[in-house]
This record gives C-alpha cells, structure tokens and sequence, in this order.
C-alpha cells in the first residue's frame, strides 16, 4: 500500500499493517475469476503498492504468478521474506514507483489505495498503463479517492469526482463501485475524513481511457 502521509515512519506503518488480511476489493475480483472457466496457464497478476503484501501473498496461495511492485525497498524486502518458500519461484518483486515502472500484459492490475499517492502530473500515464496492460476479461481492482477527502488539498495526491471515475472506468463492465465516506483513522491510528471509491472493473473493449 502506498503512504498514508508525508513523513511516515514506515517501520511502524509496515508494522500495522503486516498481519491484515487482503482487501475487500482484491477478494472480490478474485472471486469472479473463480466462477470463470479455468485457464490453463498461471494467472498474472501486478500489485501495484505492494507494502508488505497483504495482498501479494493472497495471490500467491491462490496460484497466480505475481509482480509486486513498492517504492520503499523496506516493504519489498519484508514481503519476500514472508512469501512461502514455494511461493517465490512465481513472485517478481520490484522497487519502483508506480511512475516508472512498466510490465507485461495482465490478468489481474490490483491496486489497493495506491494510485490516490501518484503524482496528478503522471496519473494519467500510468492509469493508460494500466490499461494497456490488461487483457479484454482482465480485471482492474483497487480505490480512487474521493474530493471530499482529507488529503484532497496536497499537491502530490490524485483525487477523482464520480463523474471522473466512471470515465476513467470507460471500457470496462463496472463490478464494483462502492462510494464511502466517513470520519474514521488511518493504517497508524491518525484521525481522517475519508472520501473513496472501492472499484473492481472487467476490461471489455479497447475503448478505456486515462
């Protein structure tokens, strides 16, 4: 998962957040898959904001190859350590920040509030590719944040209306899209207002758009 403010102490985010389950939205999207015809190939999946692989090691149990990606080589590190040692051989892992880093064509783009912490100057970039990289019936599952959110006035944060997110969504048959806003904490126990959109999307046409 990508920072939840400027100046974290990461040793005591990735501490709190080590032992919590996947997301929601991954477990979601991971159960349409199961209702569809088996492959015979190995899923792939990208995790976009890894951390320390809440969600990375869910996929890795269910069988997918998987290539995580994290800006902070402490989450990187931690999660390889975690990972099984039969796990490994199907885990890339890479330090890279979502800016930069470009991969192969996937089953699965996850990317559990991540994208909000991109730069609003590369968003675009690198919703196109994640786009790109999905196949038609791939699935896109991760949050956008909302404009009511508490970080909504920091520069370096993306934030999205509805109407926004159902366009950058163009292209795709719409599982998920779950608004929520409330008073509640962050990750580390800090008050915050949040504003999300919870999304799972199924790439149908090449009609999506960054």
């Amino acid at each position: 998962m990508a920072a939840p403010s400027s100046g974290t102490n990461w040793p005591a985010y990735y501490a709190a957040t080590a032992g919590a389950p996947p997301r929601p939205t991954l477990l979601h999207a991971l159960e349409r898959f199961d209702r569809e015809p088996p492959t015979r190939r190995r899923r792939f999946a990208v995790d976009l904001g890894c951390g320390v692989g809440r969600d990375t090691l869910e996929l890795l149990r269910r069988r997918w190859r998987v290539l995580a990606v994290d800006a902070e080589p402490a989450a990187v590190e931690s999660l390889v350590r975690r990972a099984e040692r039969c796990q490994r051989r199907y885990l890339s892992a890479r330090i890279a920040s979502m800016e930069q880093v470009a991969w192969p064509q996937a089953d699965l783009v996850n990317a559990s509030f991540a994208l909000p912490f991109c730069s609003p100057l590369k968003f675009a970039s690198v919703w196109s590719e994640i786009v790109r990289s999905l196949r038609v019936g791939g699935r896109f599952a991760g949050q956008f944040f909302g404009e009511r959110d508490e970080w909504a006035s920091l520069p370096d944060r993306t934030h999205h209306s509805r109407a926004a997110v159902n366009a950058l969504l163009r292209g795709f048959e719409i599982e998920l899209l779950q608004e929520a806003e409330f008073d509640g904490h962050t990750a580390r126990g800090d008050p915050h207002h949040w504003h999300v959109f919870h999304v799972v999307g199924r790439r149908v046409s090449s009609a999506a758009r960054g």
